[in-house]
């Protein structure tokens, strides 16, 4: 059947979808690499699992694929300039990594030291759809913040919600 949806009908549509930046690391034998992604979420909590999708023209795919590891850091407000440097608008590595204060964590993937929440994960899958490479992971360490908002993504645009931590609406 041919798609009856045209590429910039689905992009258009697809904006108007809020969803979490994210800064996904690695590290390993083969370097370290990061990039900005909004395409994450969980699959299953038996085994704890997520994926996350990244671009597969990227120079930084054998990276994410050799070091089978990667962490996915759910990034604050405040971190507007970050996600903009890893989504490409400073080309070095080393200077993405230079423009915020990361932590080791036992897997030795670097966890954004103000990340609401990292995720570290061995890669068990990866599979090719279109232009992206889906990336599975299986959970092996998390770390995590309670006093943060979010910083989200909707209609191309940065835009955030205040934590509600300790509060469940009334």
């Amino acid at each position: 059947m041919e798609p009856q949806v045209s590429k910039s009908e689905f992009r258009n549509a697809m904006a108007r979808v809020c969803a979490p930046v994210n800064v996904v690391t690695t590290d390993g034998p083969a370097g370290r690499g990061g990039f900005t992604a909004t395409a994450m979420c969980s699959v299953t909590d038996e085994p704890p699992t997520l994926i996350v999708c990244m671009n597969s023209k990227s120079a930084q795919t054998d990276l994410f694929v050799q070091n089978k590891q990667f962490c996915v850091n759910v990034l604050p407000s405040e971190h507007k300039d970050l996600a903009a440097n890893f989504a490409g608008a400073v080309s070095d590595m080393s200077a993405r990594f230079a423009s915020a204060e990361w932590y080791l964590l036992k897997s030795g993937l670097p966890s954004l030291r103000e990340a609401i929440v990292s995720f570290a994960c061995e890669t068990v899958d990866m599979h090719r759809v279109g232009t992206h490479n889906i990336l599975v992971g299986r959970v092996i360490d998390i770390r995590q913040r309670n006093d943060d908002s979010a910083l989200l993504y909707f209609d191309r645009h940065y835009v955030h919600v205040p934590s509600q931590a300790g509060s469940f609406g009334g």
